[in-house]
């Protein structure tokens, strides 16, 4: 284990702060000053004075606070810690739906590269893709990368015309709806509360369907006793944070993020030591793909 000490040390000399998504393992969380979905560690990385940002997550998300904040040093833990649905999509698709469609409006999942990014009108999150889609006055709506997420929103703002892209979250896409019916079978007085990225078999039997953090808050501000989640396992930290009353069940084959998994407390410090693993934001791509983003926290806040 790392020393603590050694760690603030060097925080203090590189003005850092330590920011981790609620799917890295808990003694990572436990370093962190900041904990939350990619929509709060986005805004969040731009509320932030600190000249160094350590961002203990995947690859996507220090593209993005790299992009909101262009005069900070940003540094990833393990930089081999990828999201494989951030790659899940084409120019080709995009510019397809942009020949046929006069209307179109390319939305973006934030779960994406900075190209993919750079290709797109605005950026959004599981948190708030839906009031940003509502808000787009464009009829016809591309949405990239997540198949599963378009069709939660899509149901939710029937006023608008979807086009679908195929991909897809490895960890969520391919959760077994049985496993989840075993555990209701078991636990019959169990909410169940699963991720929009889950596939539509996982949908029709939730009580609940939420971000990340929507899930933390439901289960949180909740009377209930018994949850069933259908996310990442790395939740639970924070879930029995907020309710250490309540018994949380995950399904048998546990919903893993093997990326996220990389990050280990001795690479925070490692990075902070050395600098190494910087993030720096491509220009070719740089400019429309920041005002995707940008575009996501105006709307956002309407």
């Amino acid at each position: 284990m790392i020393s603590l000490e050694e760690l603030e040390e060097w925080k203090k000399k590189r003005d850092a702060v330590i920011l981790a998504h609620y799917y890295v393992r808990p003694e990572v969380q436990a370093l962190a000053d900041y904990i939350g979905d990619s929509y709060f560690l986005s805004k969040k990385a731009t509320e932030l004075a600190n000249k160094t940002i350590v961002l203990c997550g995947v690859t996507f998300m220090g593209e993005s606070a790299k992009l909101l904040n262009p005069d900070k040093t940003v540094l990833m833990p393990d930089l081999a810690a990828d999201c494989p649905m951030a790659h899940m999509v084409t120019k080709e698709t995009v510019q397809a739906a942009r020949d046929q469609y006069d209307d179109l409006a390319v939305v973006c999942y934030i779960n994406s590269t900075q190209e993919i990014k750079s290709w797109s009108d605005v950026c959004v999150t599981s948190a708030n893709a839906v009031k940003i889609v509502k808000n787009l006055p464009n009829k016809h709506i591309l949405f990239i990368p997540d198949r599963n997420l378009a069709h939660f929103v899509a149901a939710a703002v029937p006023e608008k015309e979807f086009i679908y892209n195929e991909g897809f979250c490895i960890v969520h896409e391919f959760m077994q709806v049985e496993e989840l019916l075993d555990l209701k079978a078991e636990h019959p007085d169990a909410k169940v509360l699963v991720h929009p990225e889950c596939n539509h078999k996982i949908i029709e039997i939730a009580d609940f369907i939420g971000s990340t953090s929507g899930i933390i808050n439901f289960a949180g501000e909740s009377s209930d006793k018994e949850f069933i989640i259908g996310t990442e396992c790395g939740v639970l930290t924070k879930l029995k944070e907020r309710r250490p009353d309540a018994e949380f069940y995950f399904p048998e084959t546990t919903p893993t993020c093997v990326n996220m998994k990389k990050i280990t407390p001795e690479k925070v410090l490692h990075v902070l030591k050395t600098g190494e693993n910087e993030i720096h934001a491509r220009p070719e791509t740089e400019g429309a793909a920041k005002n995707a983003l940008a575009r996501m926290l105006e709307l956002a806040g309407k």
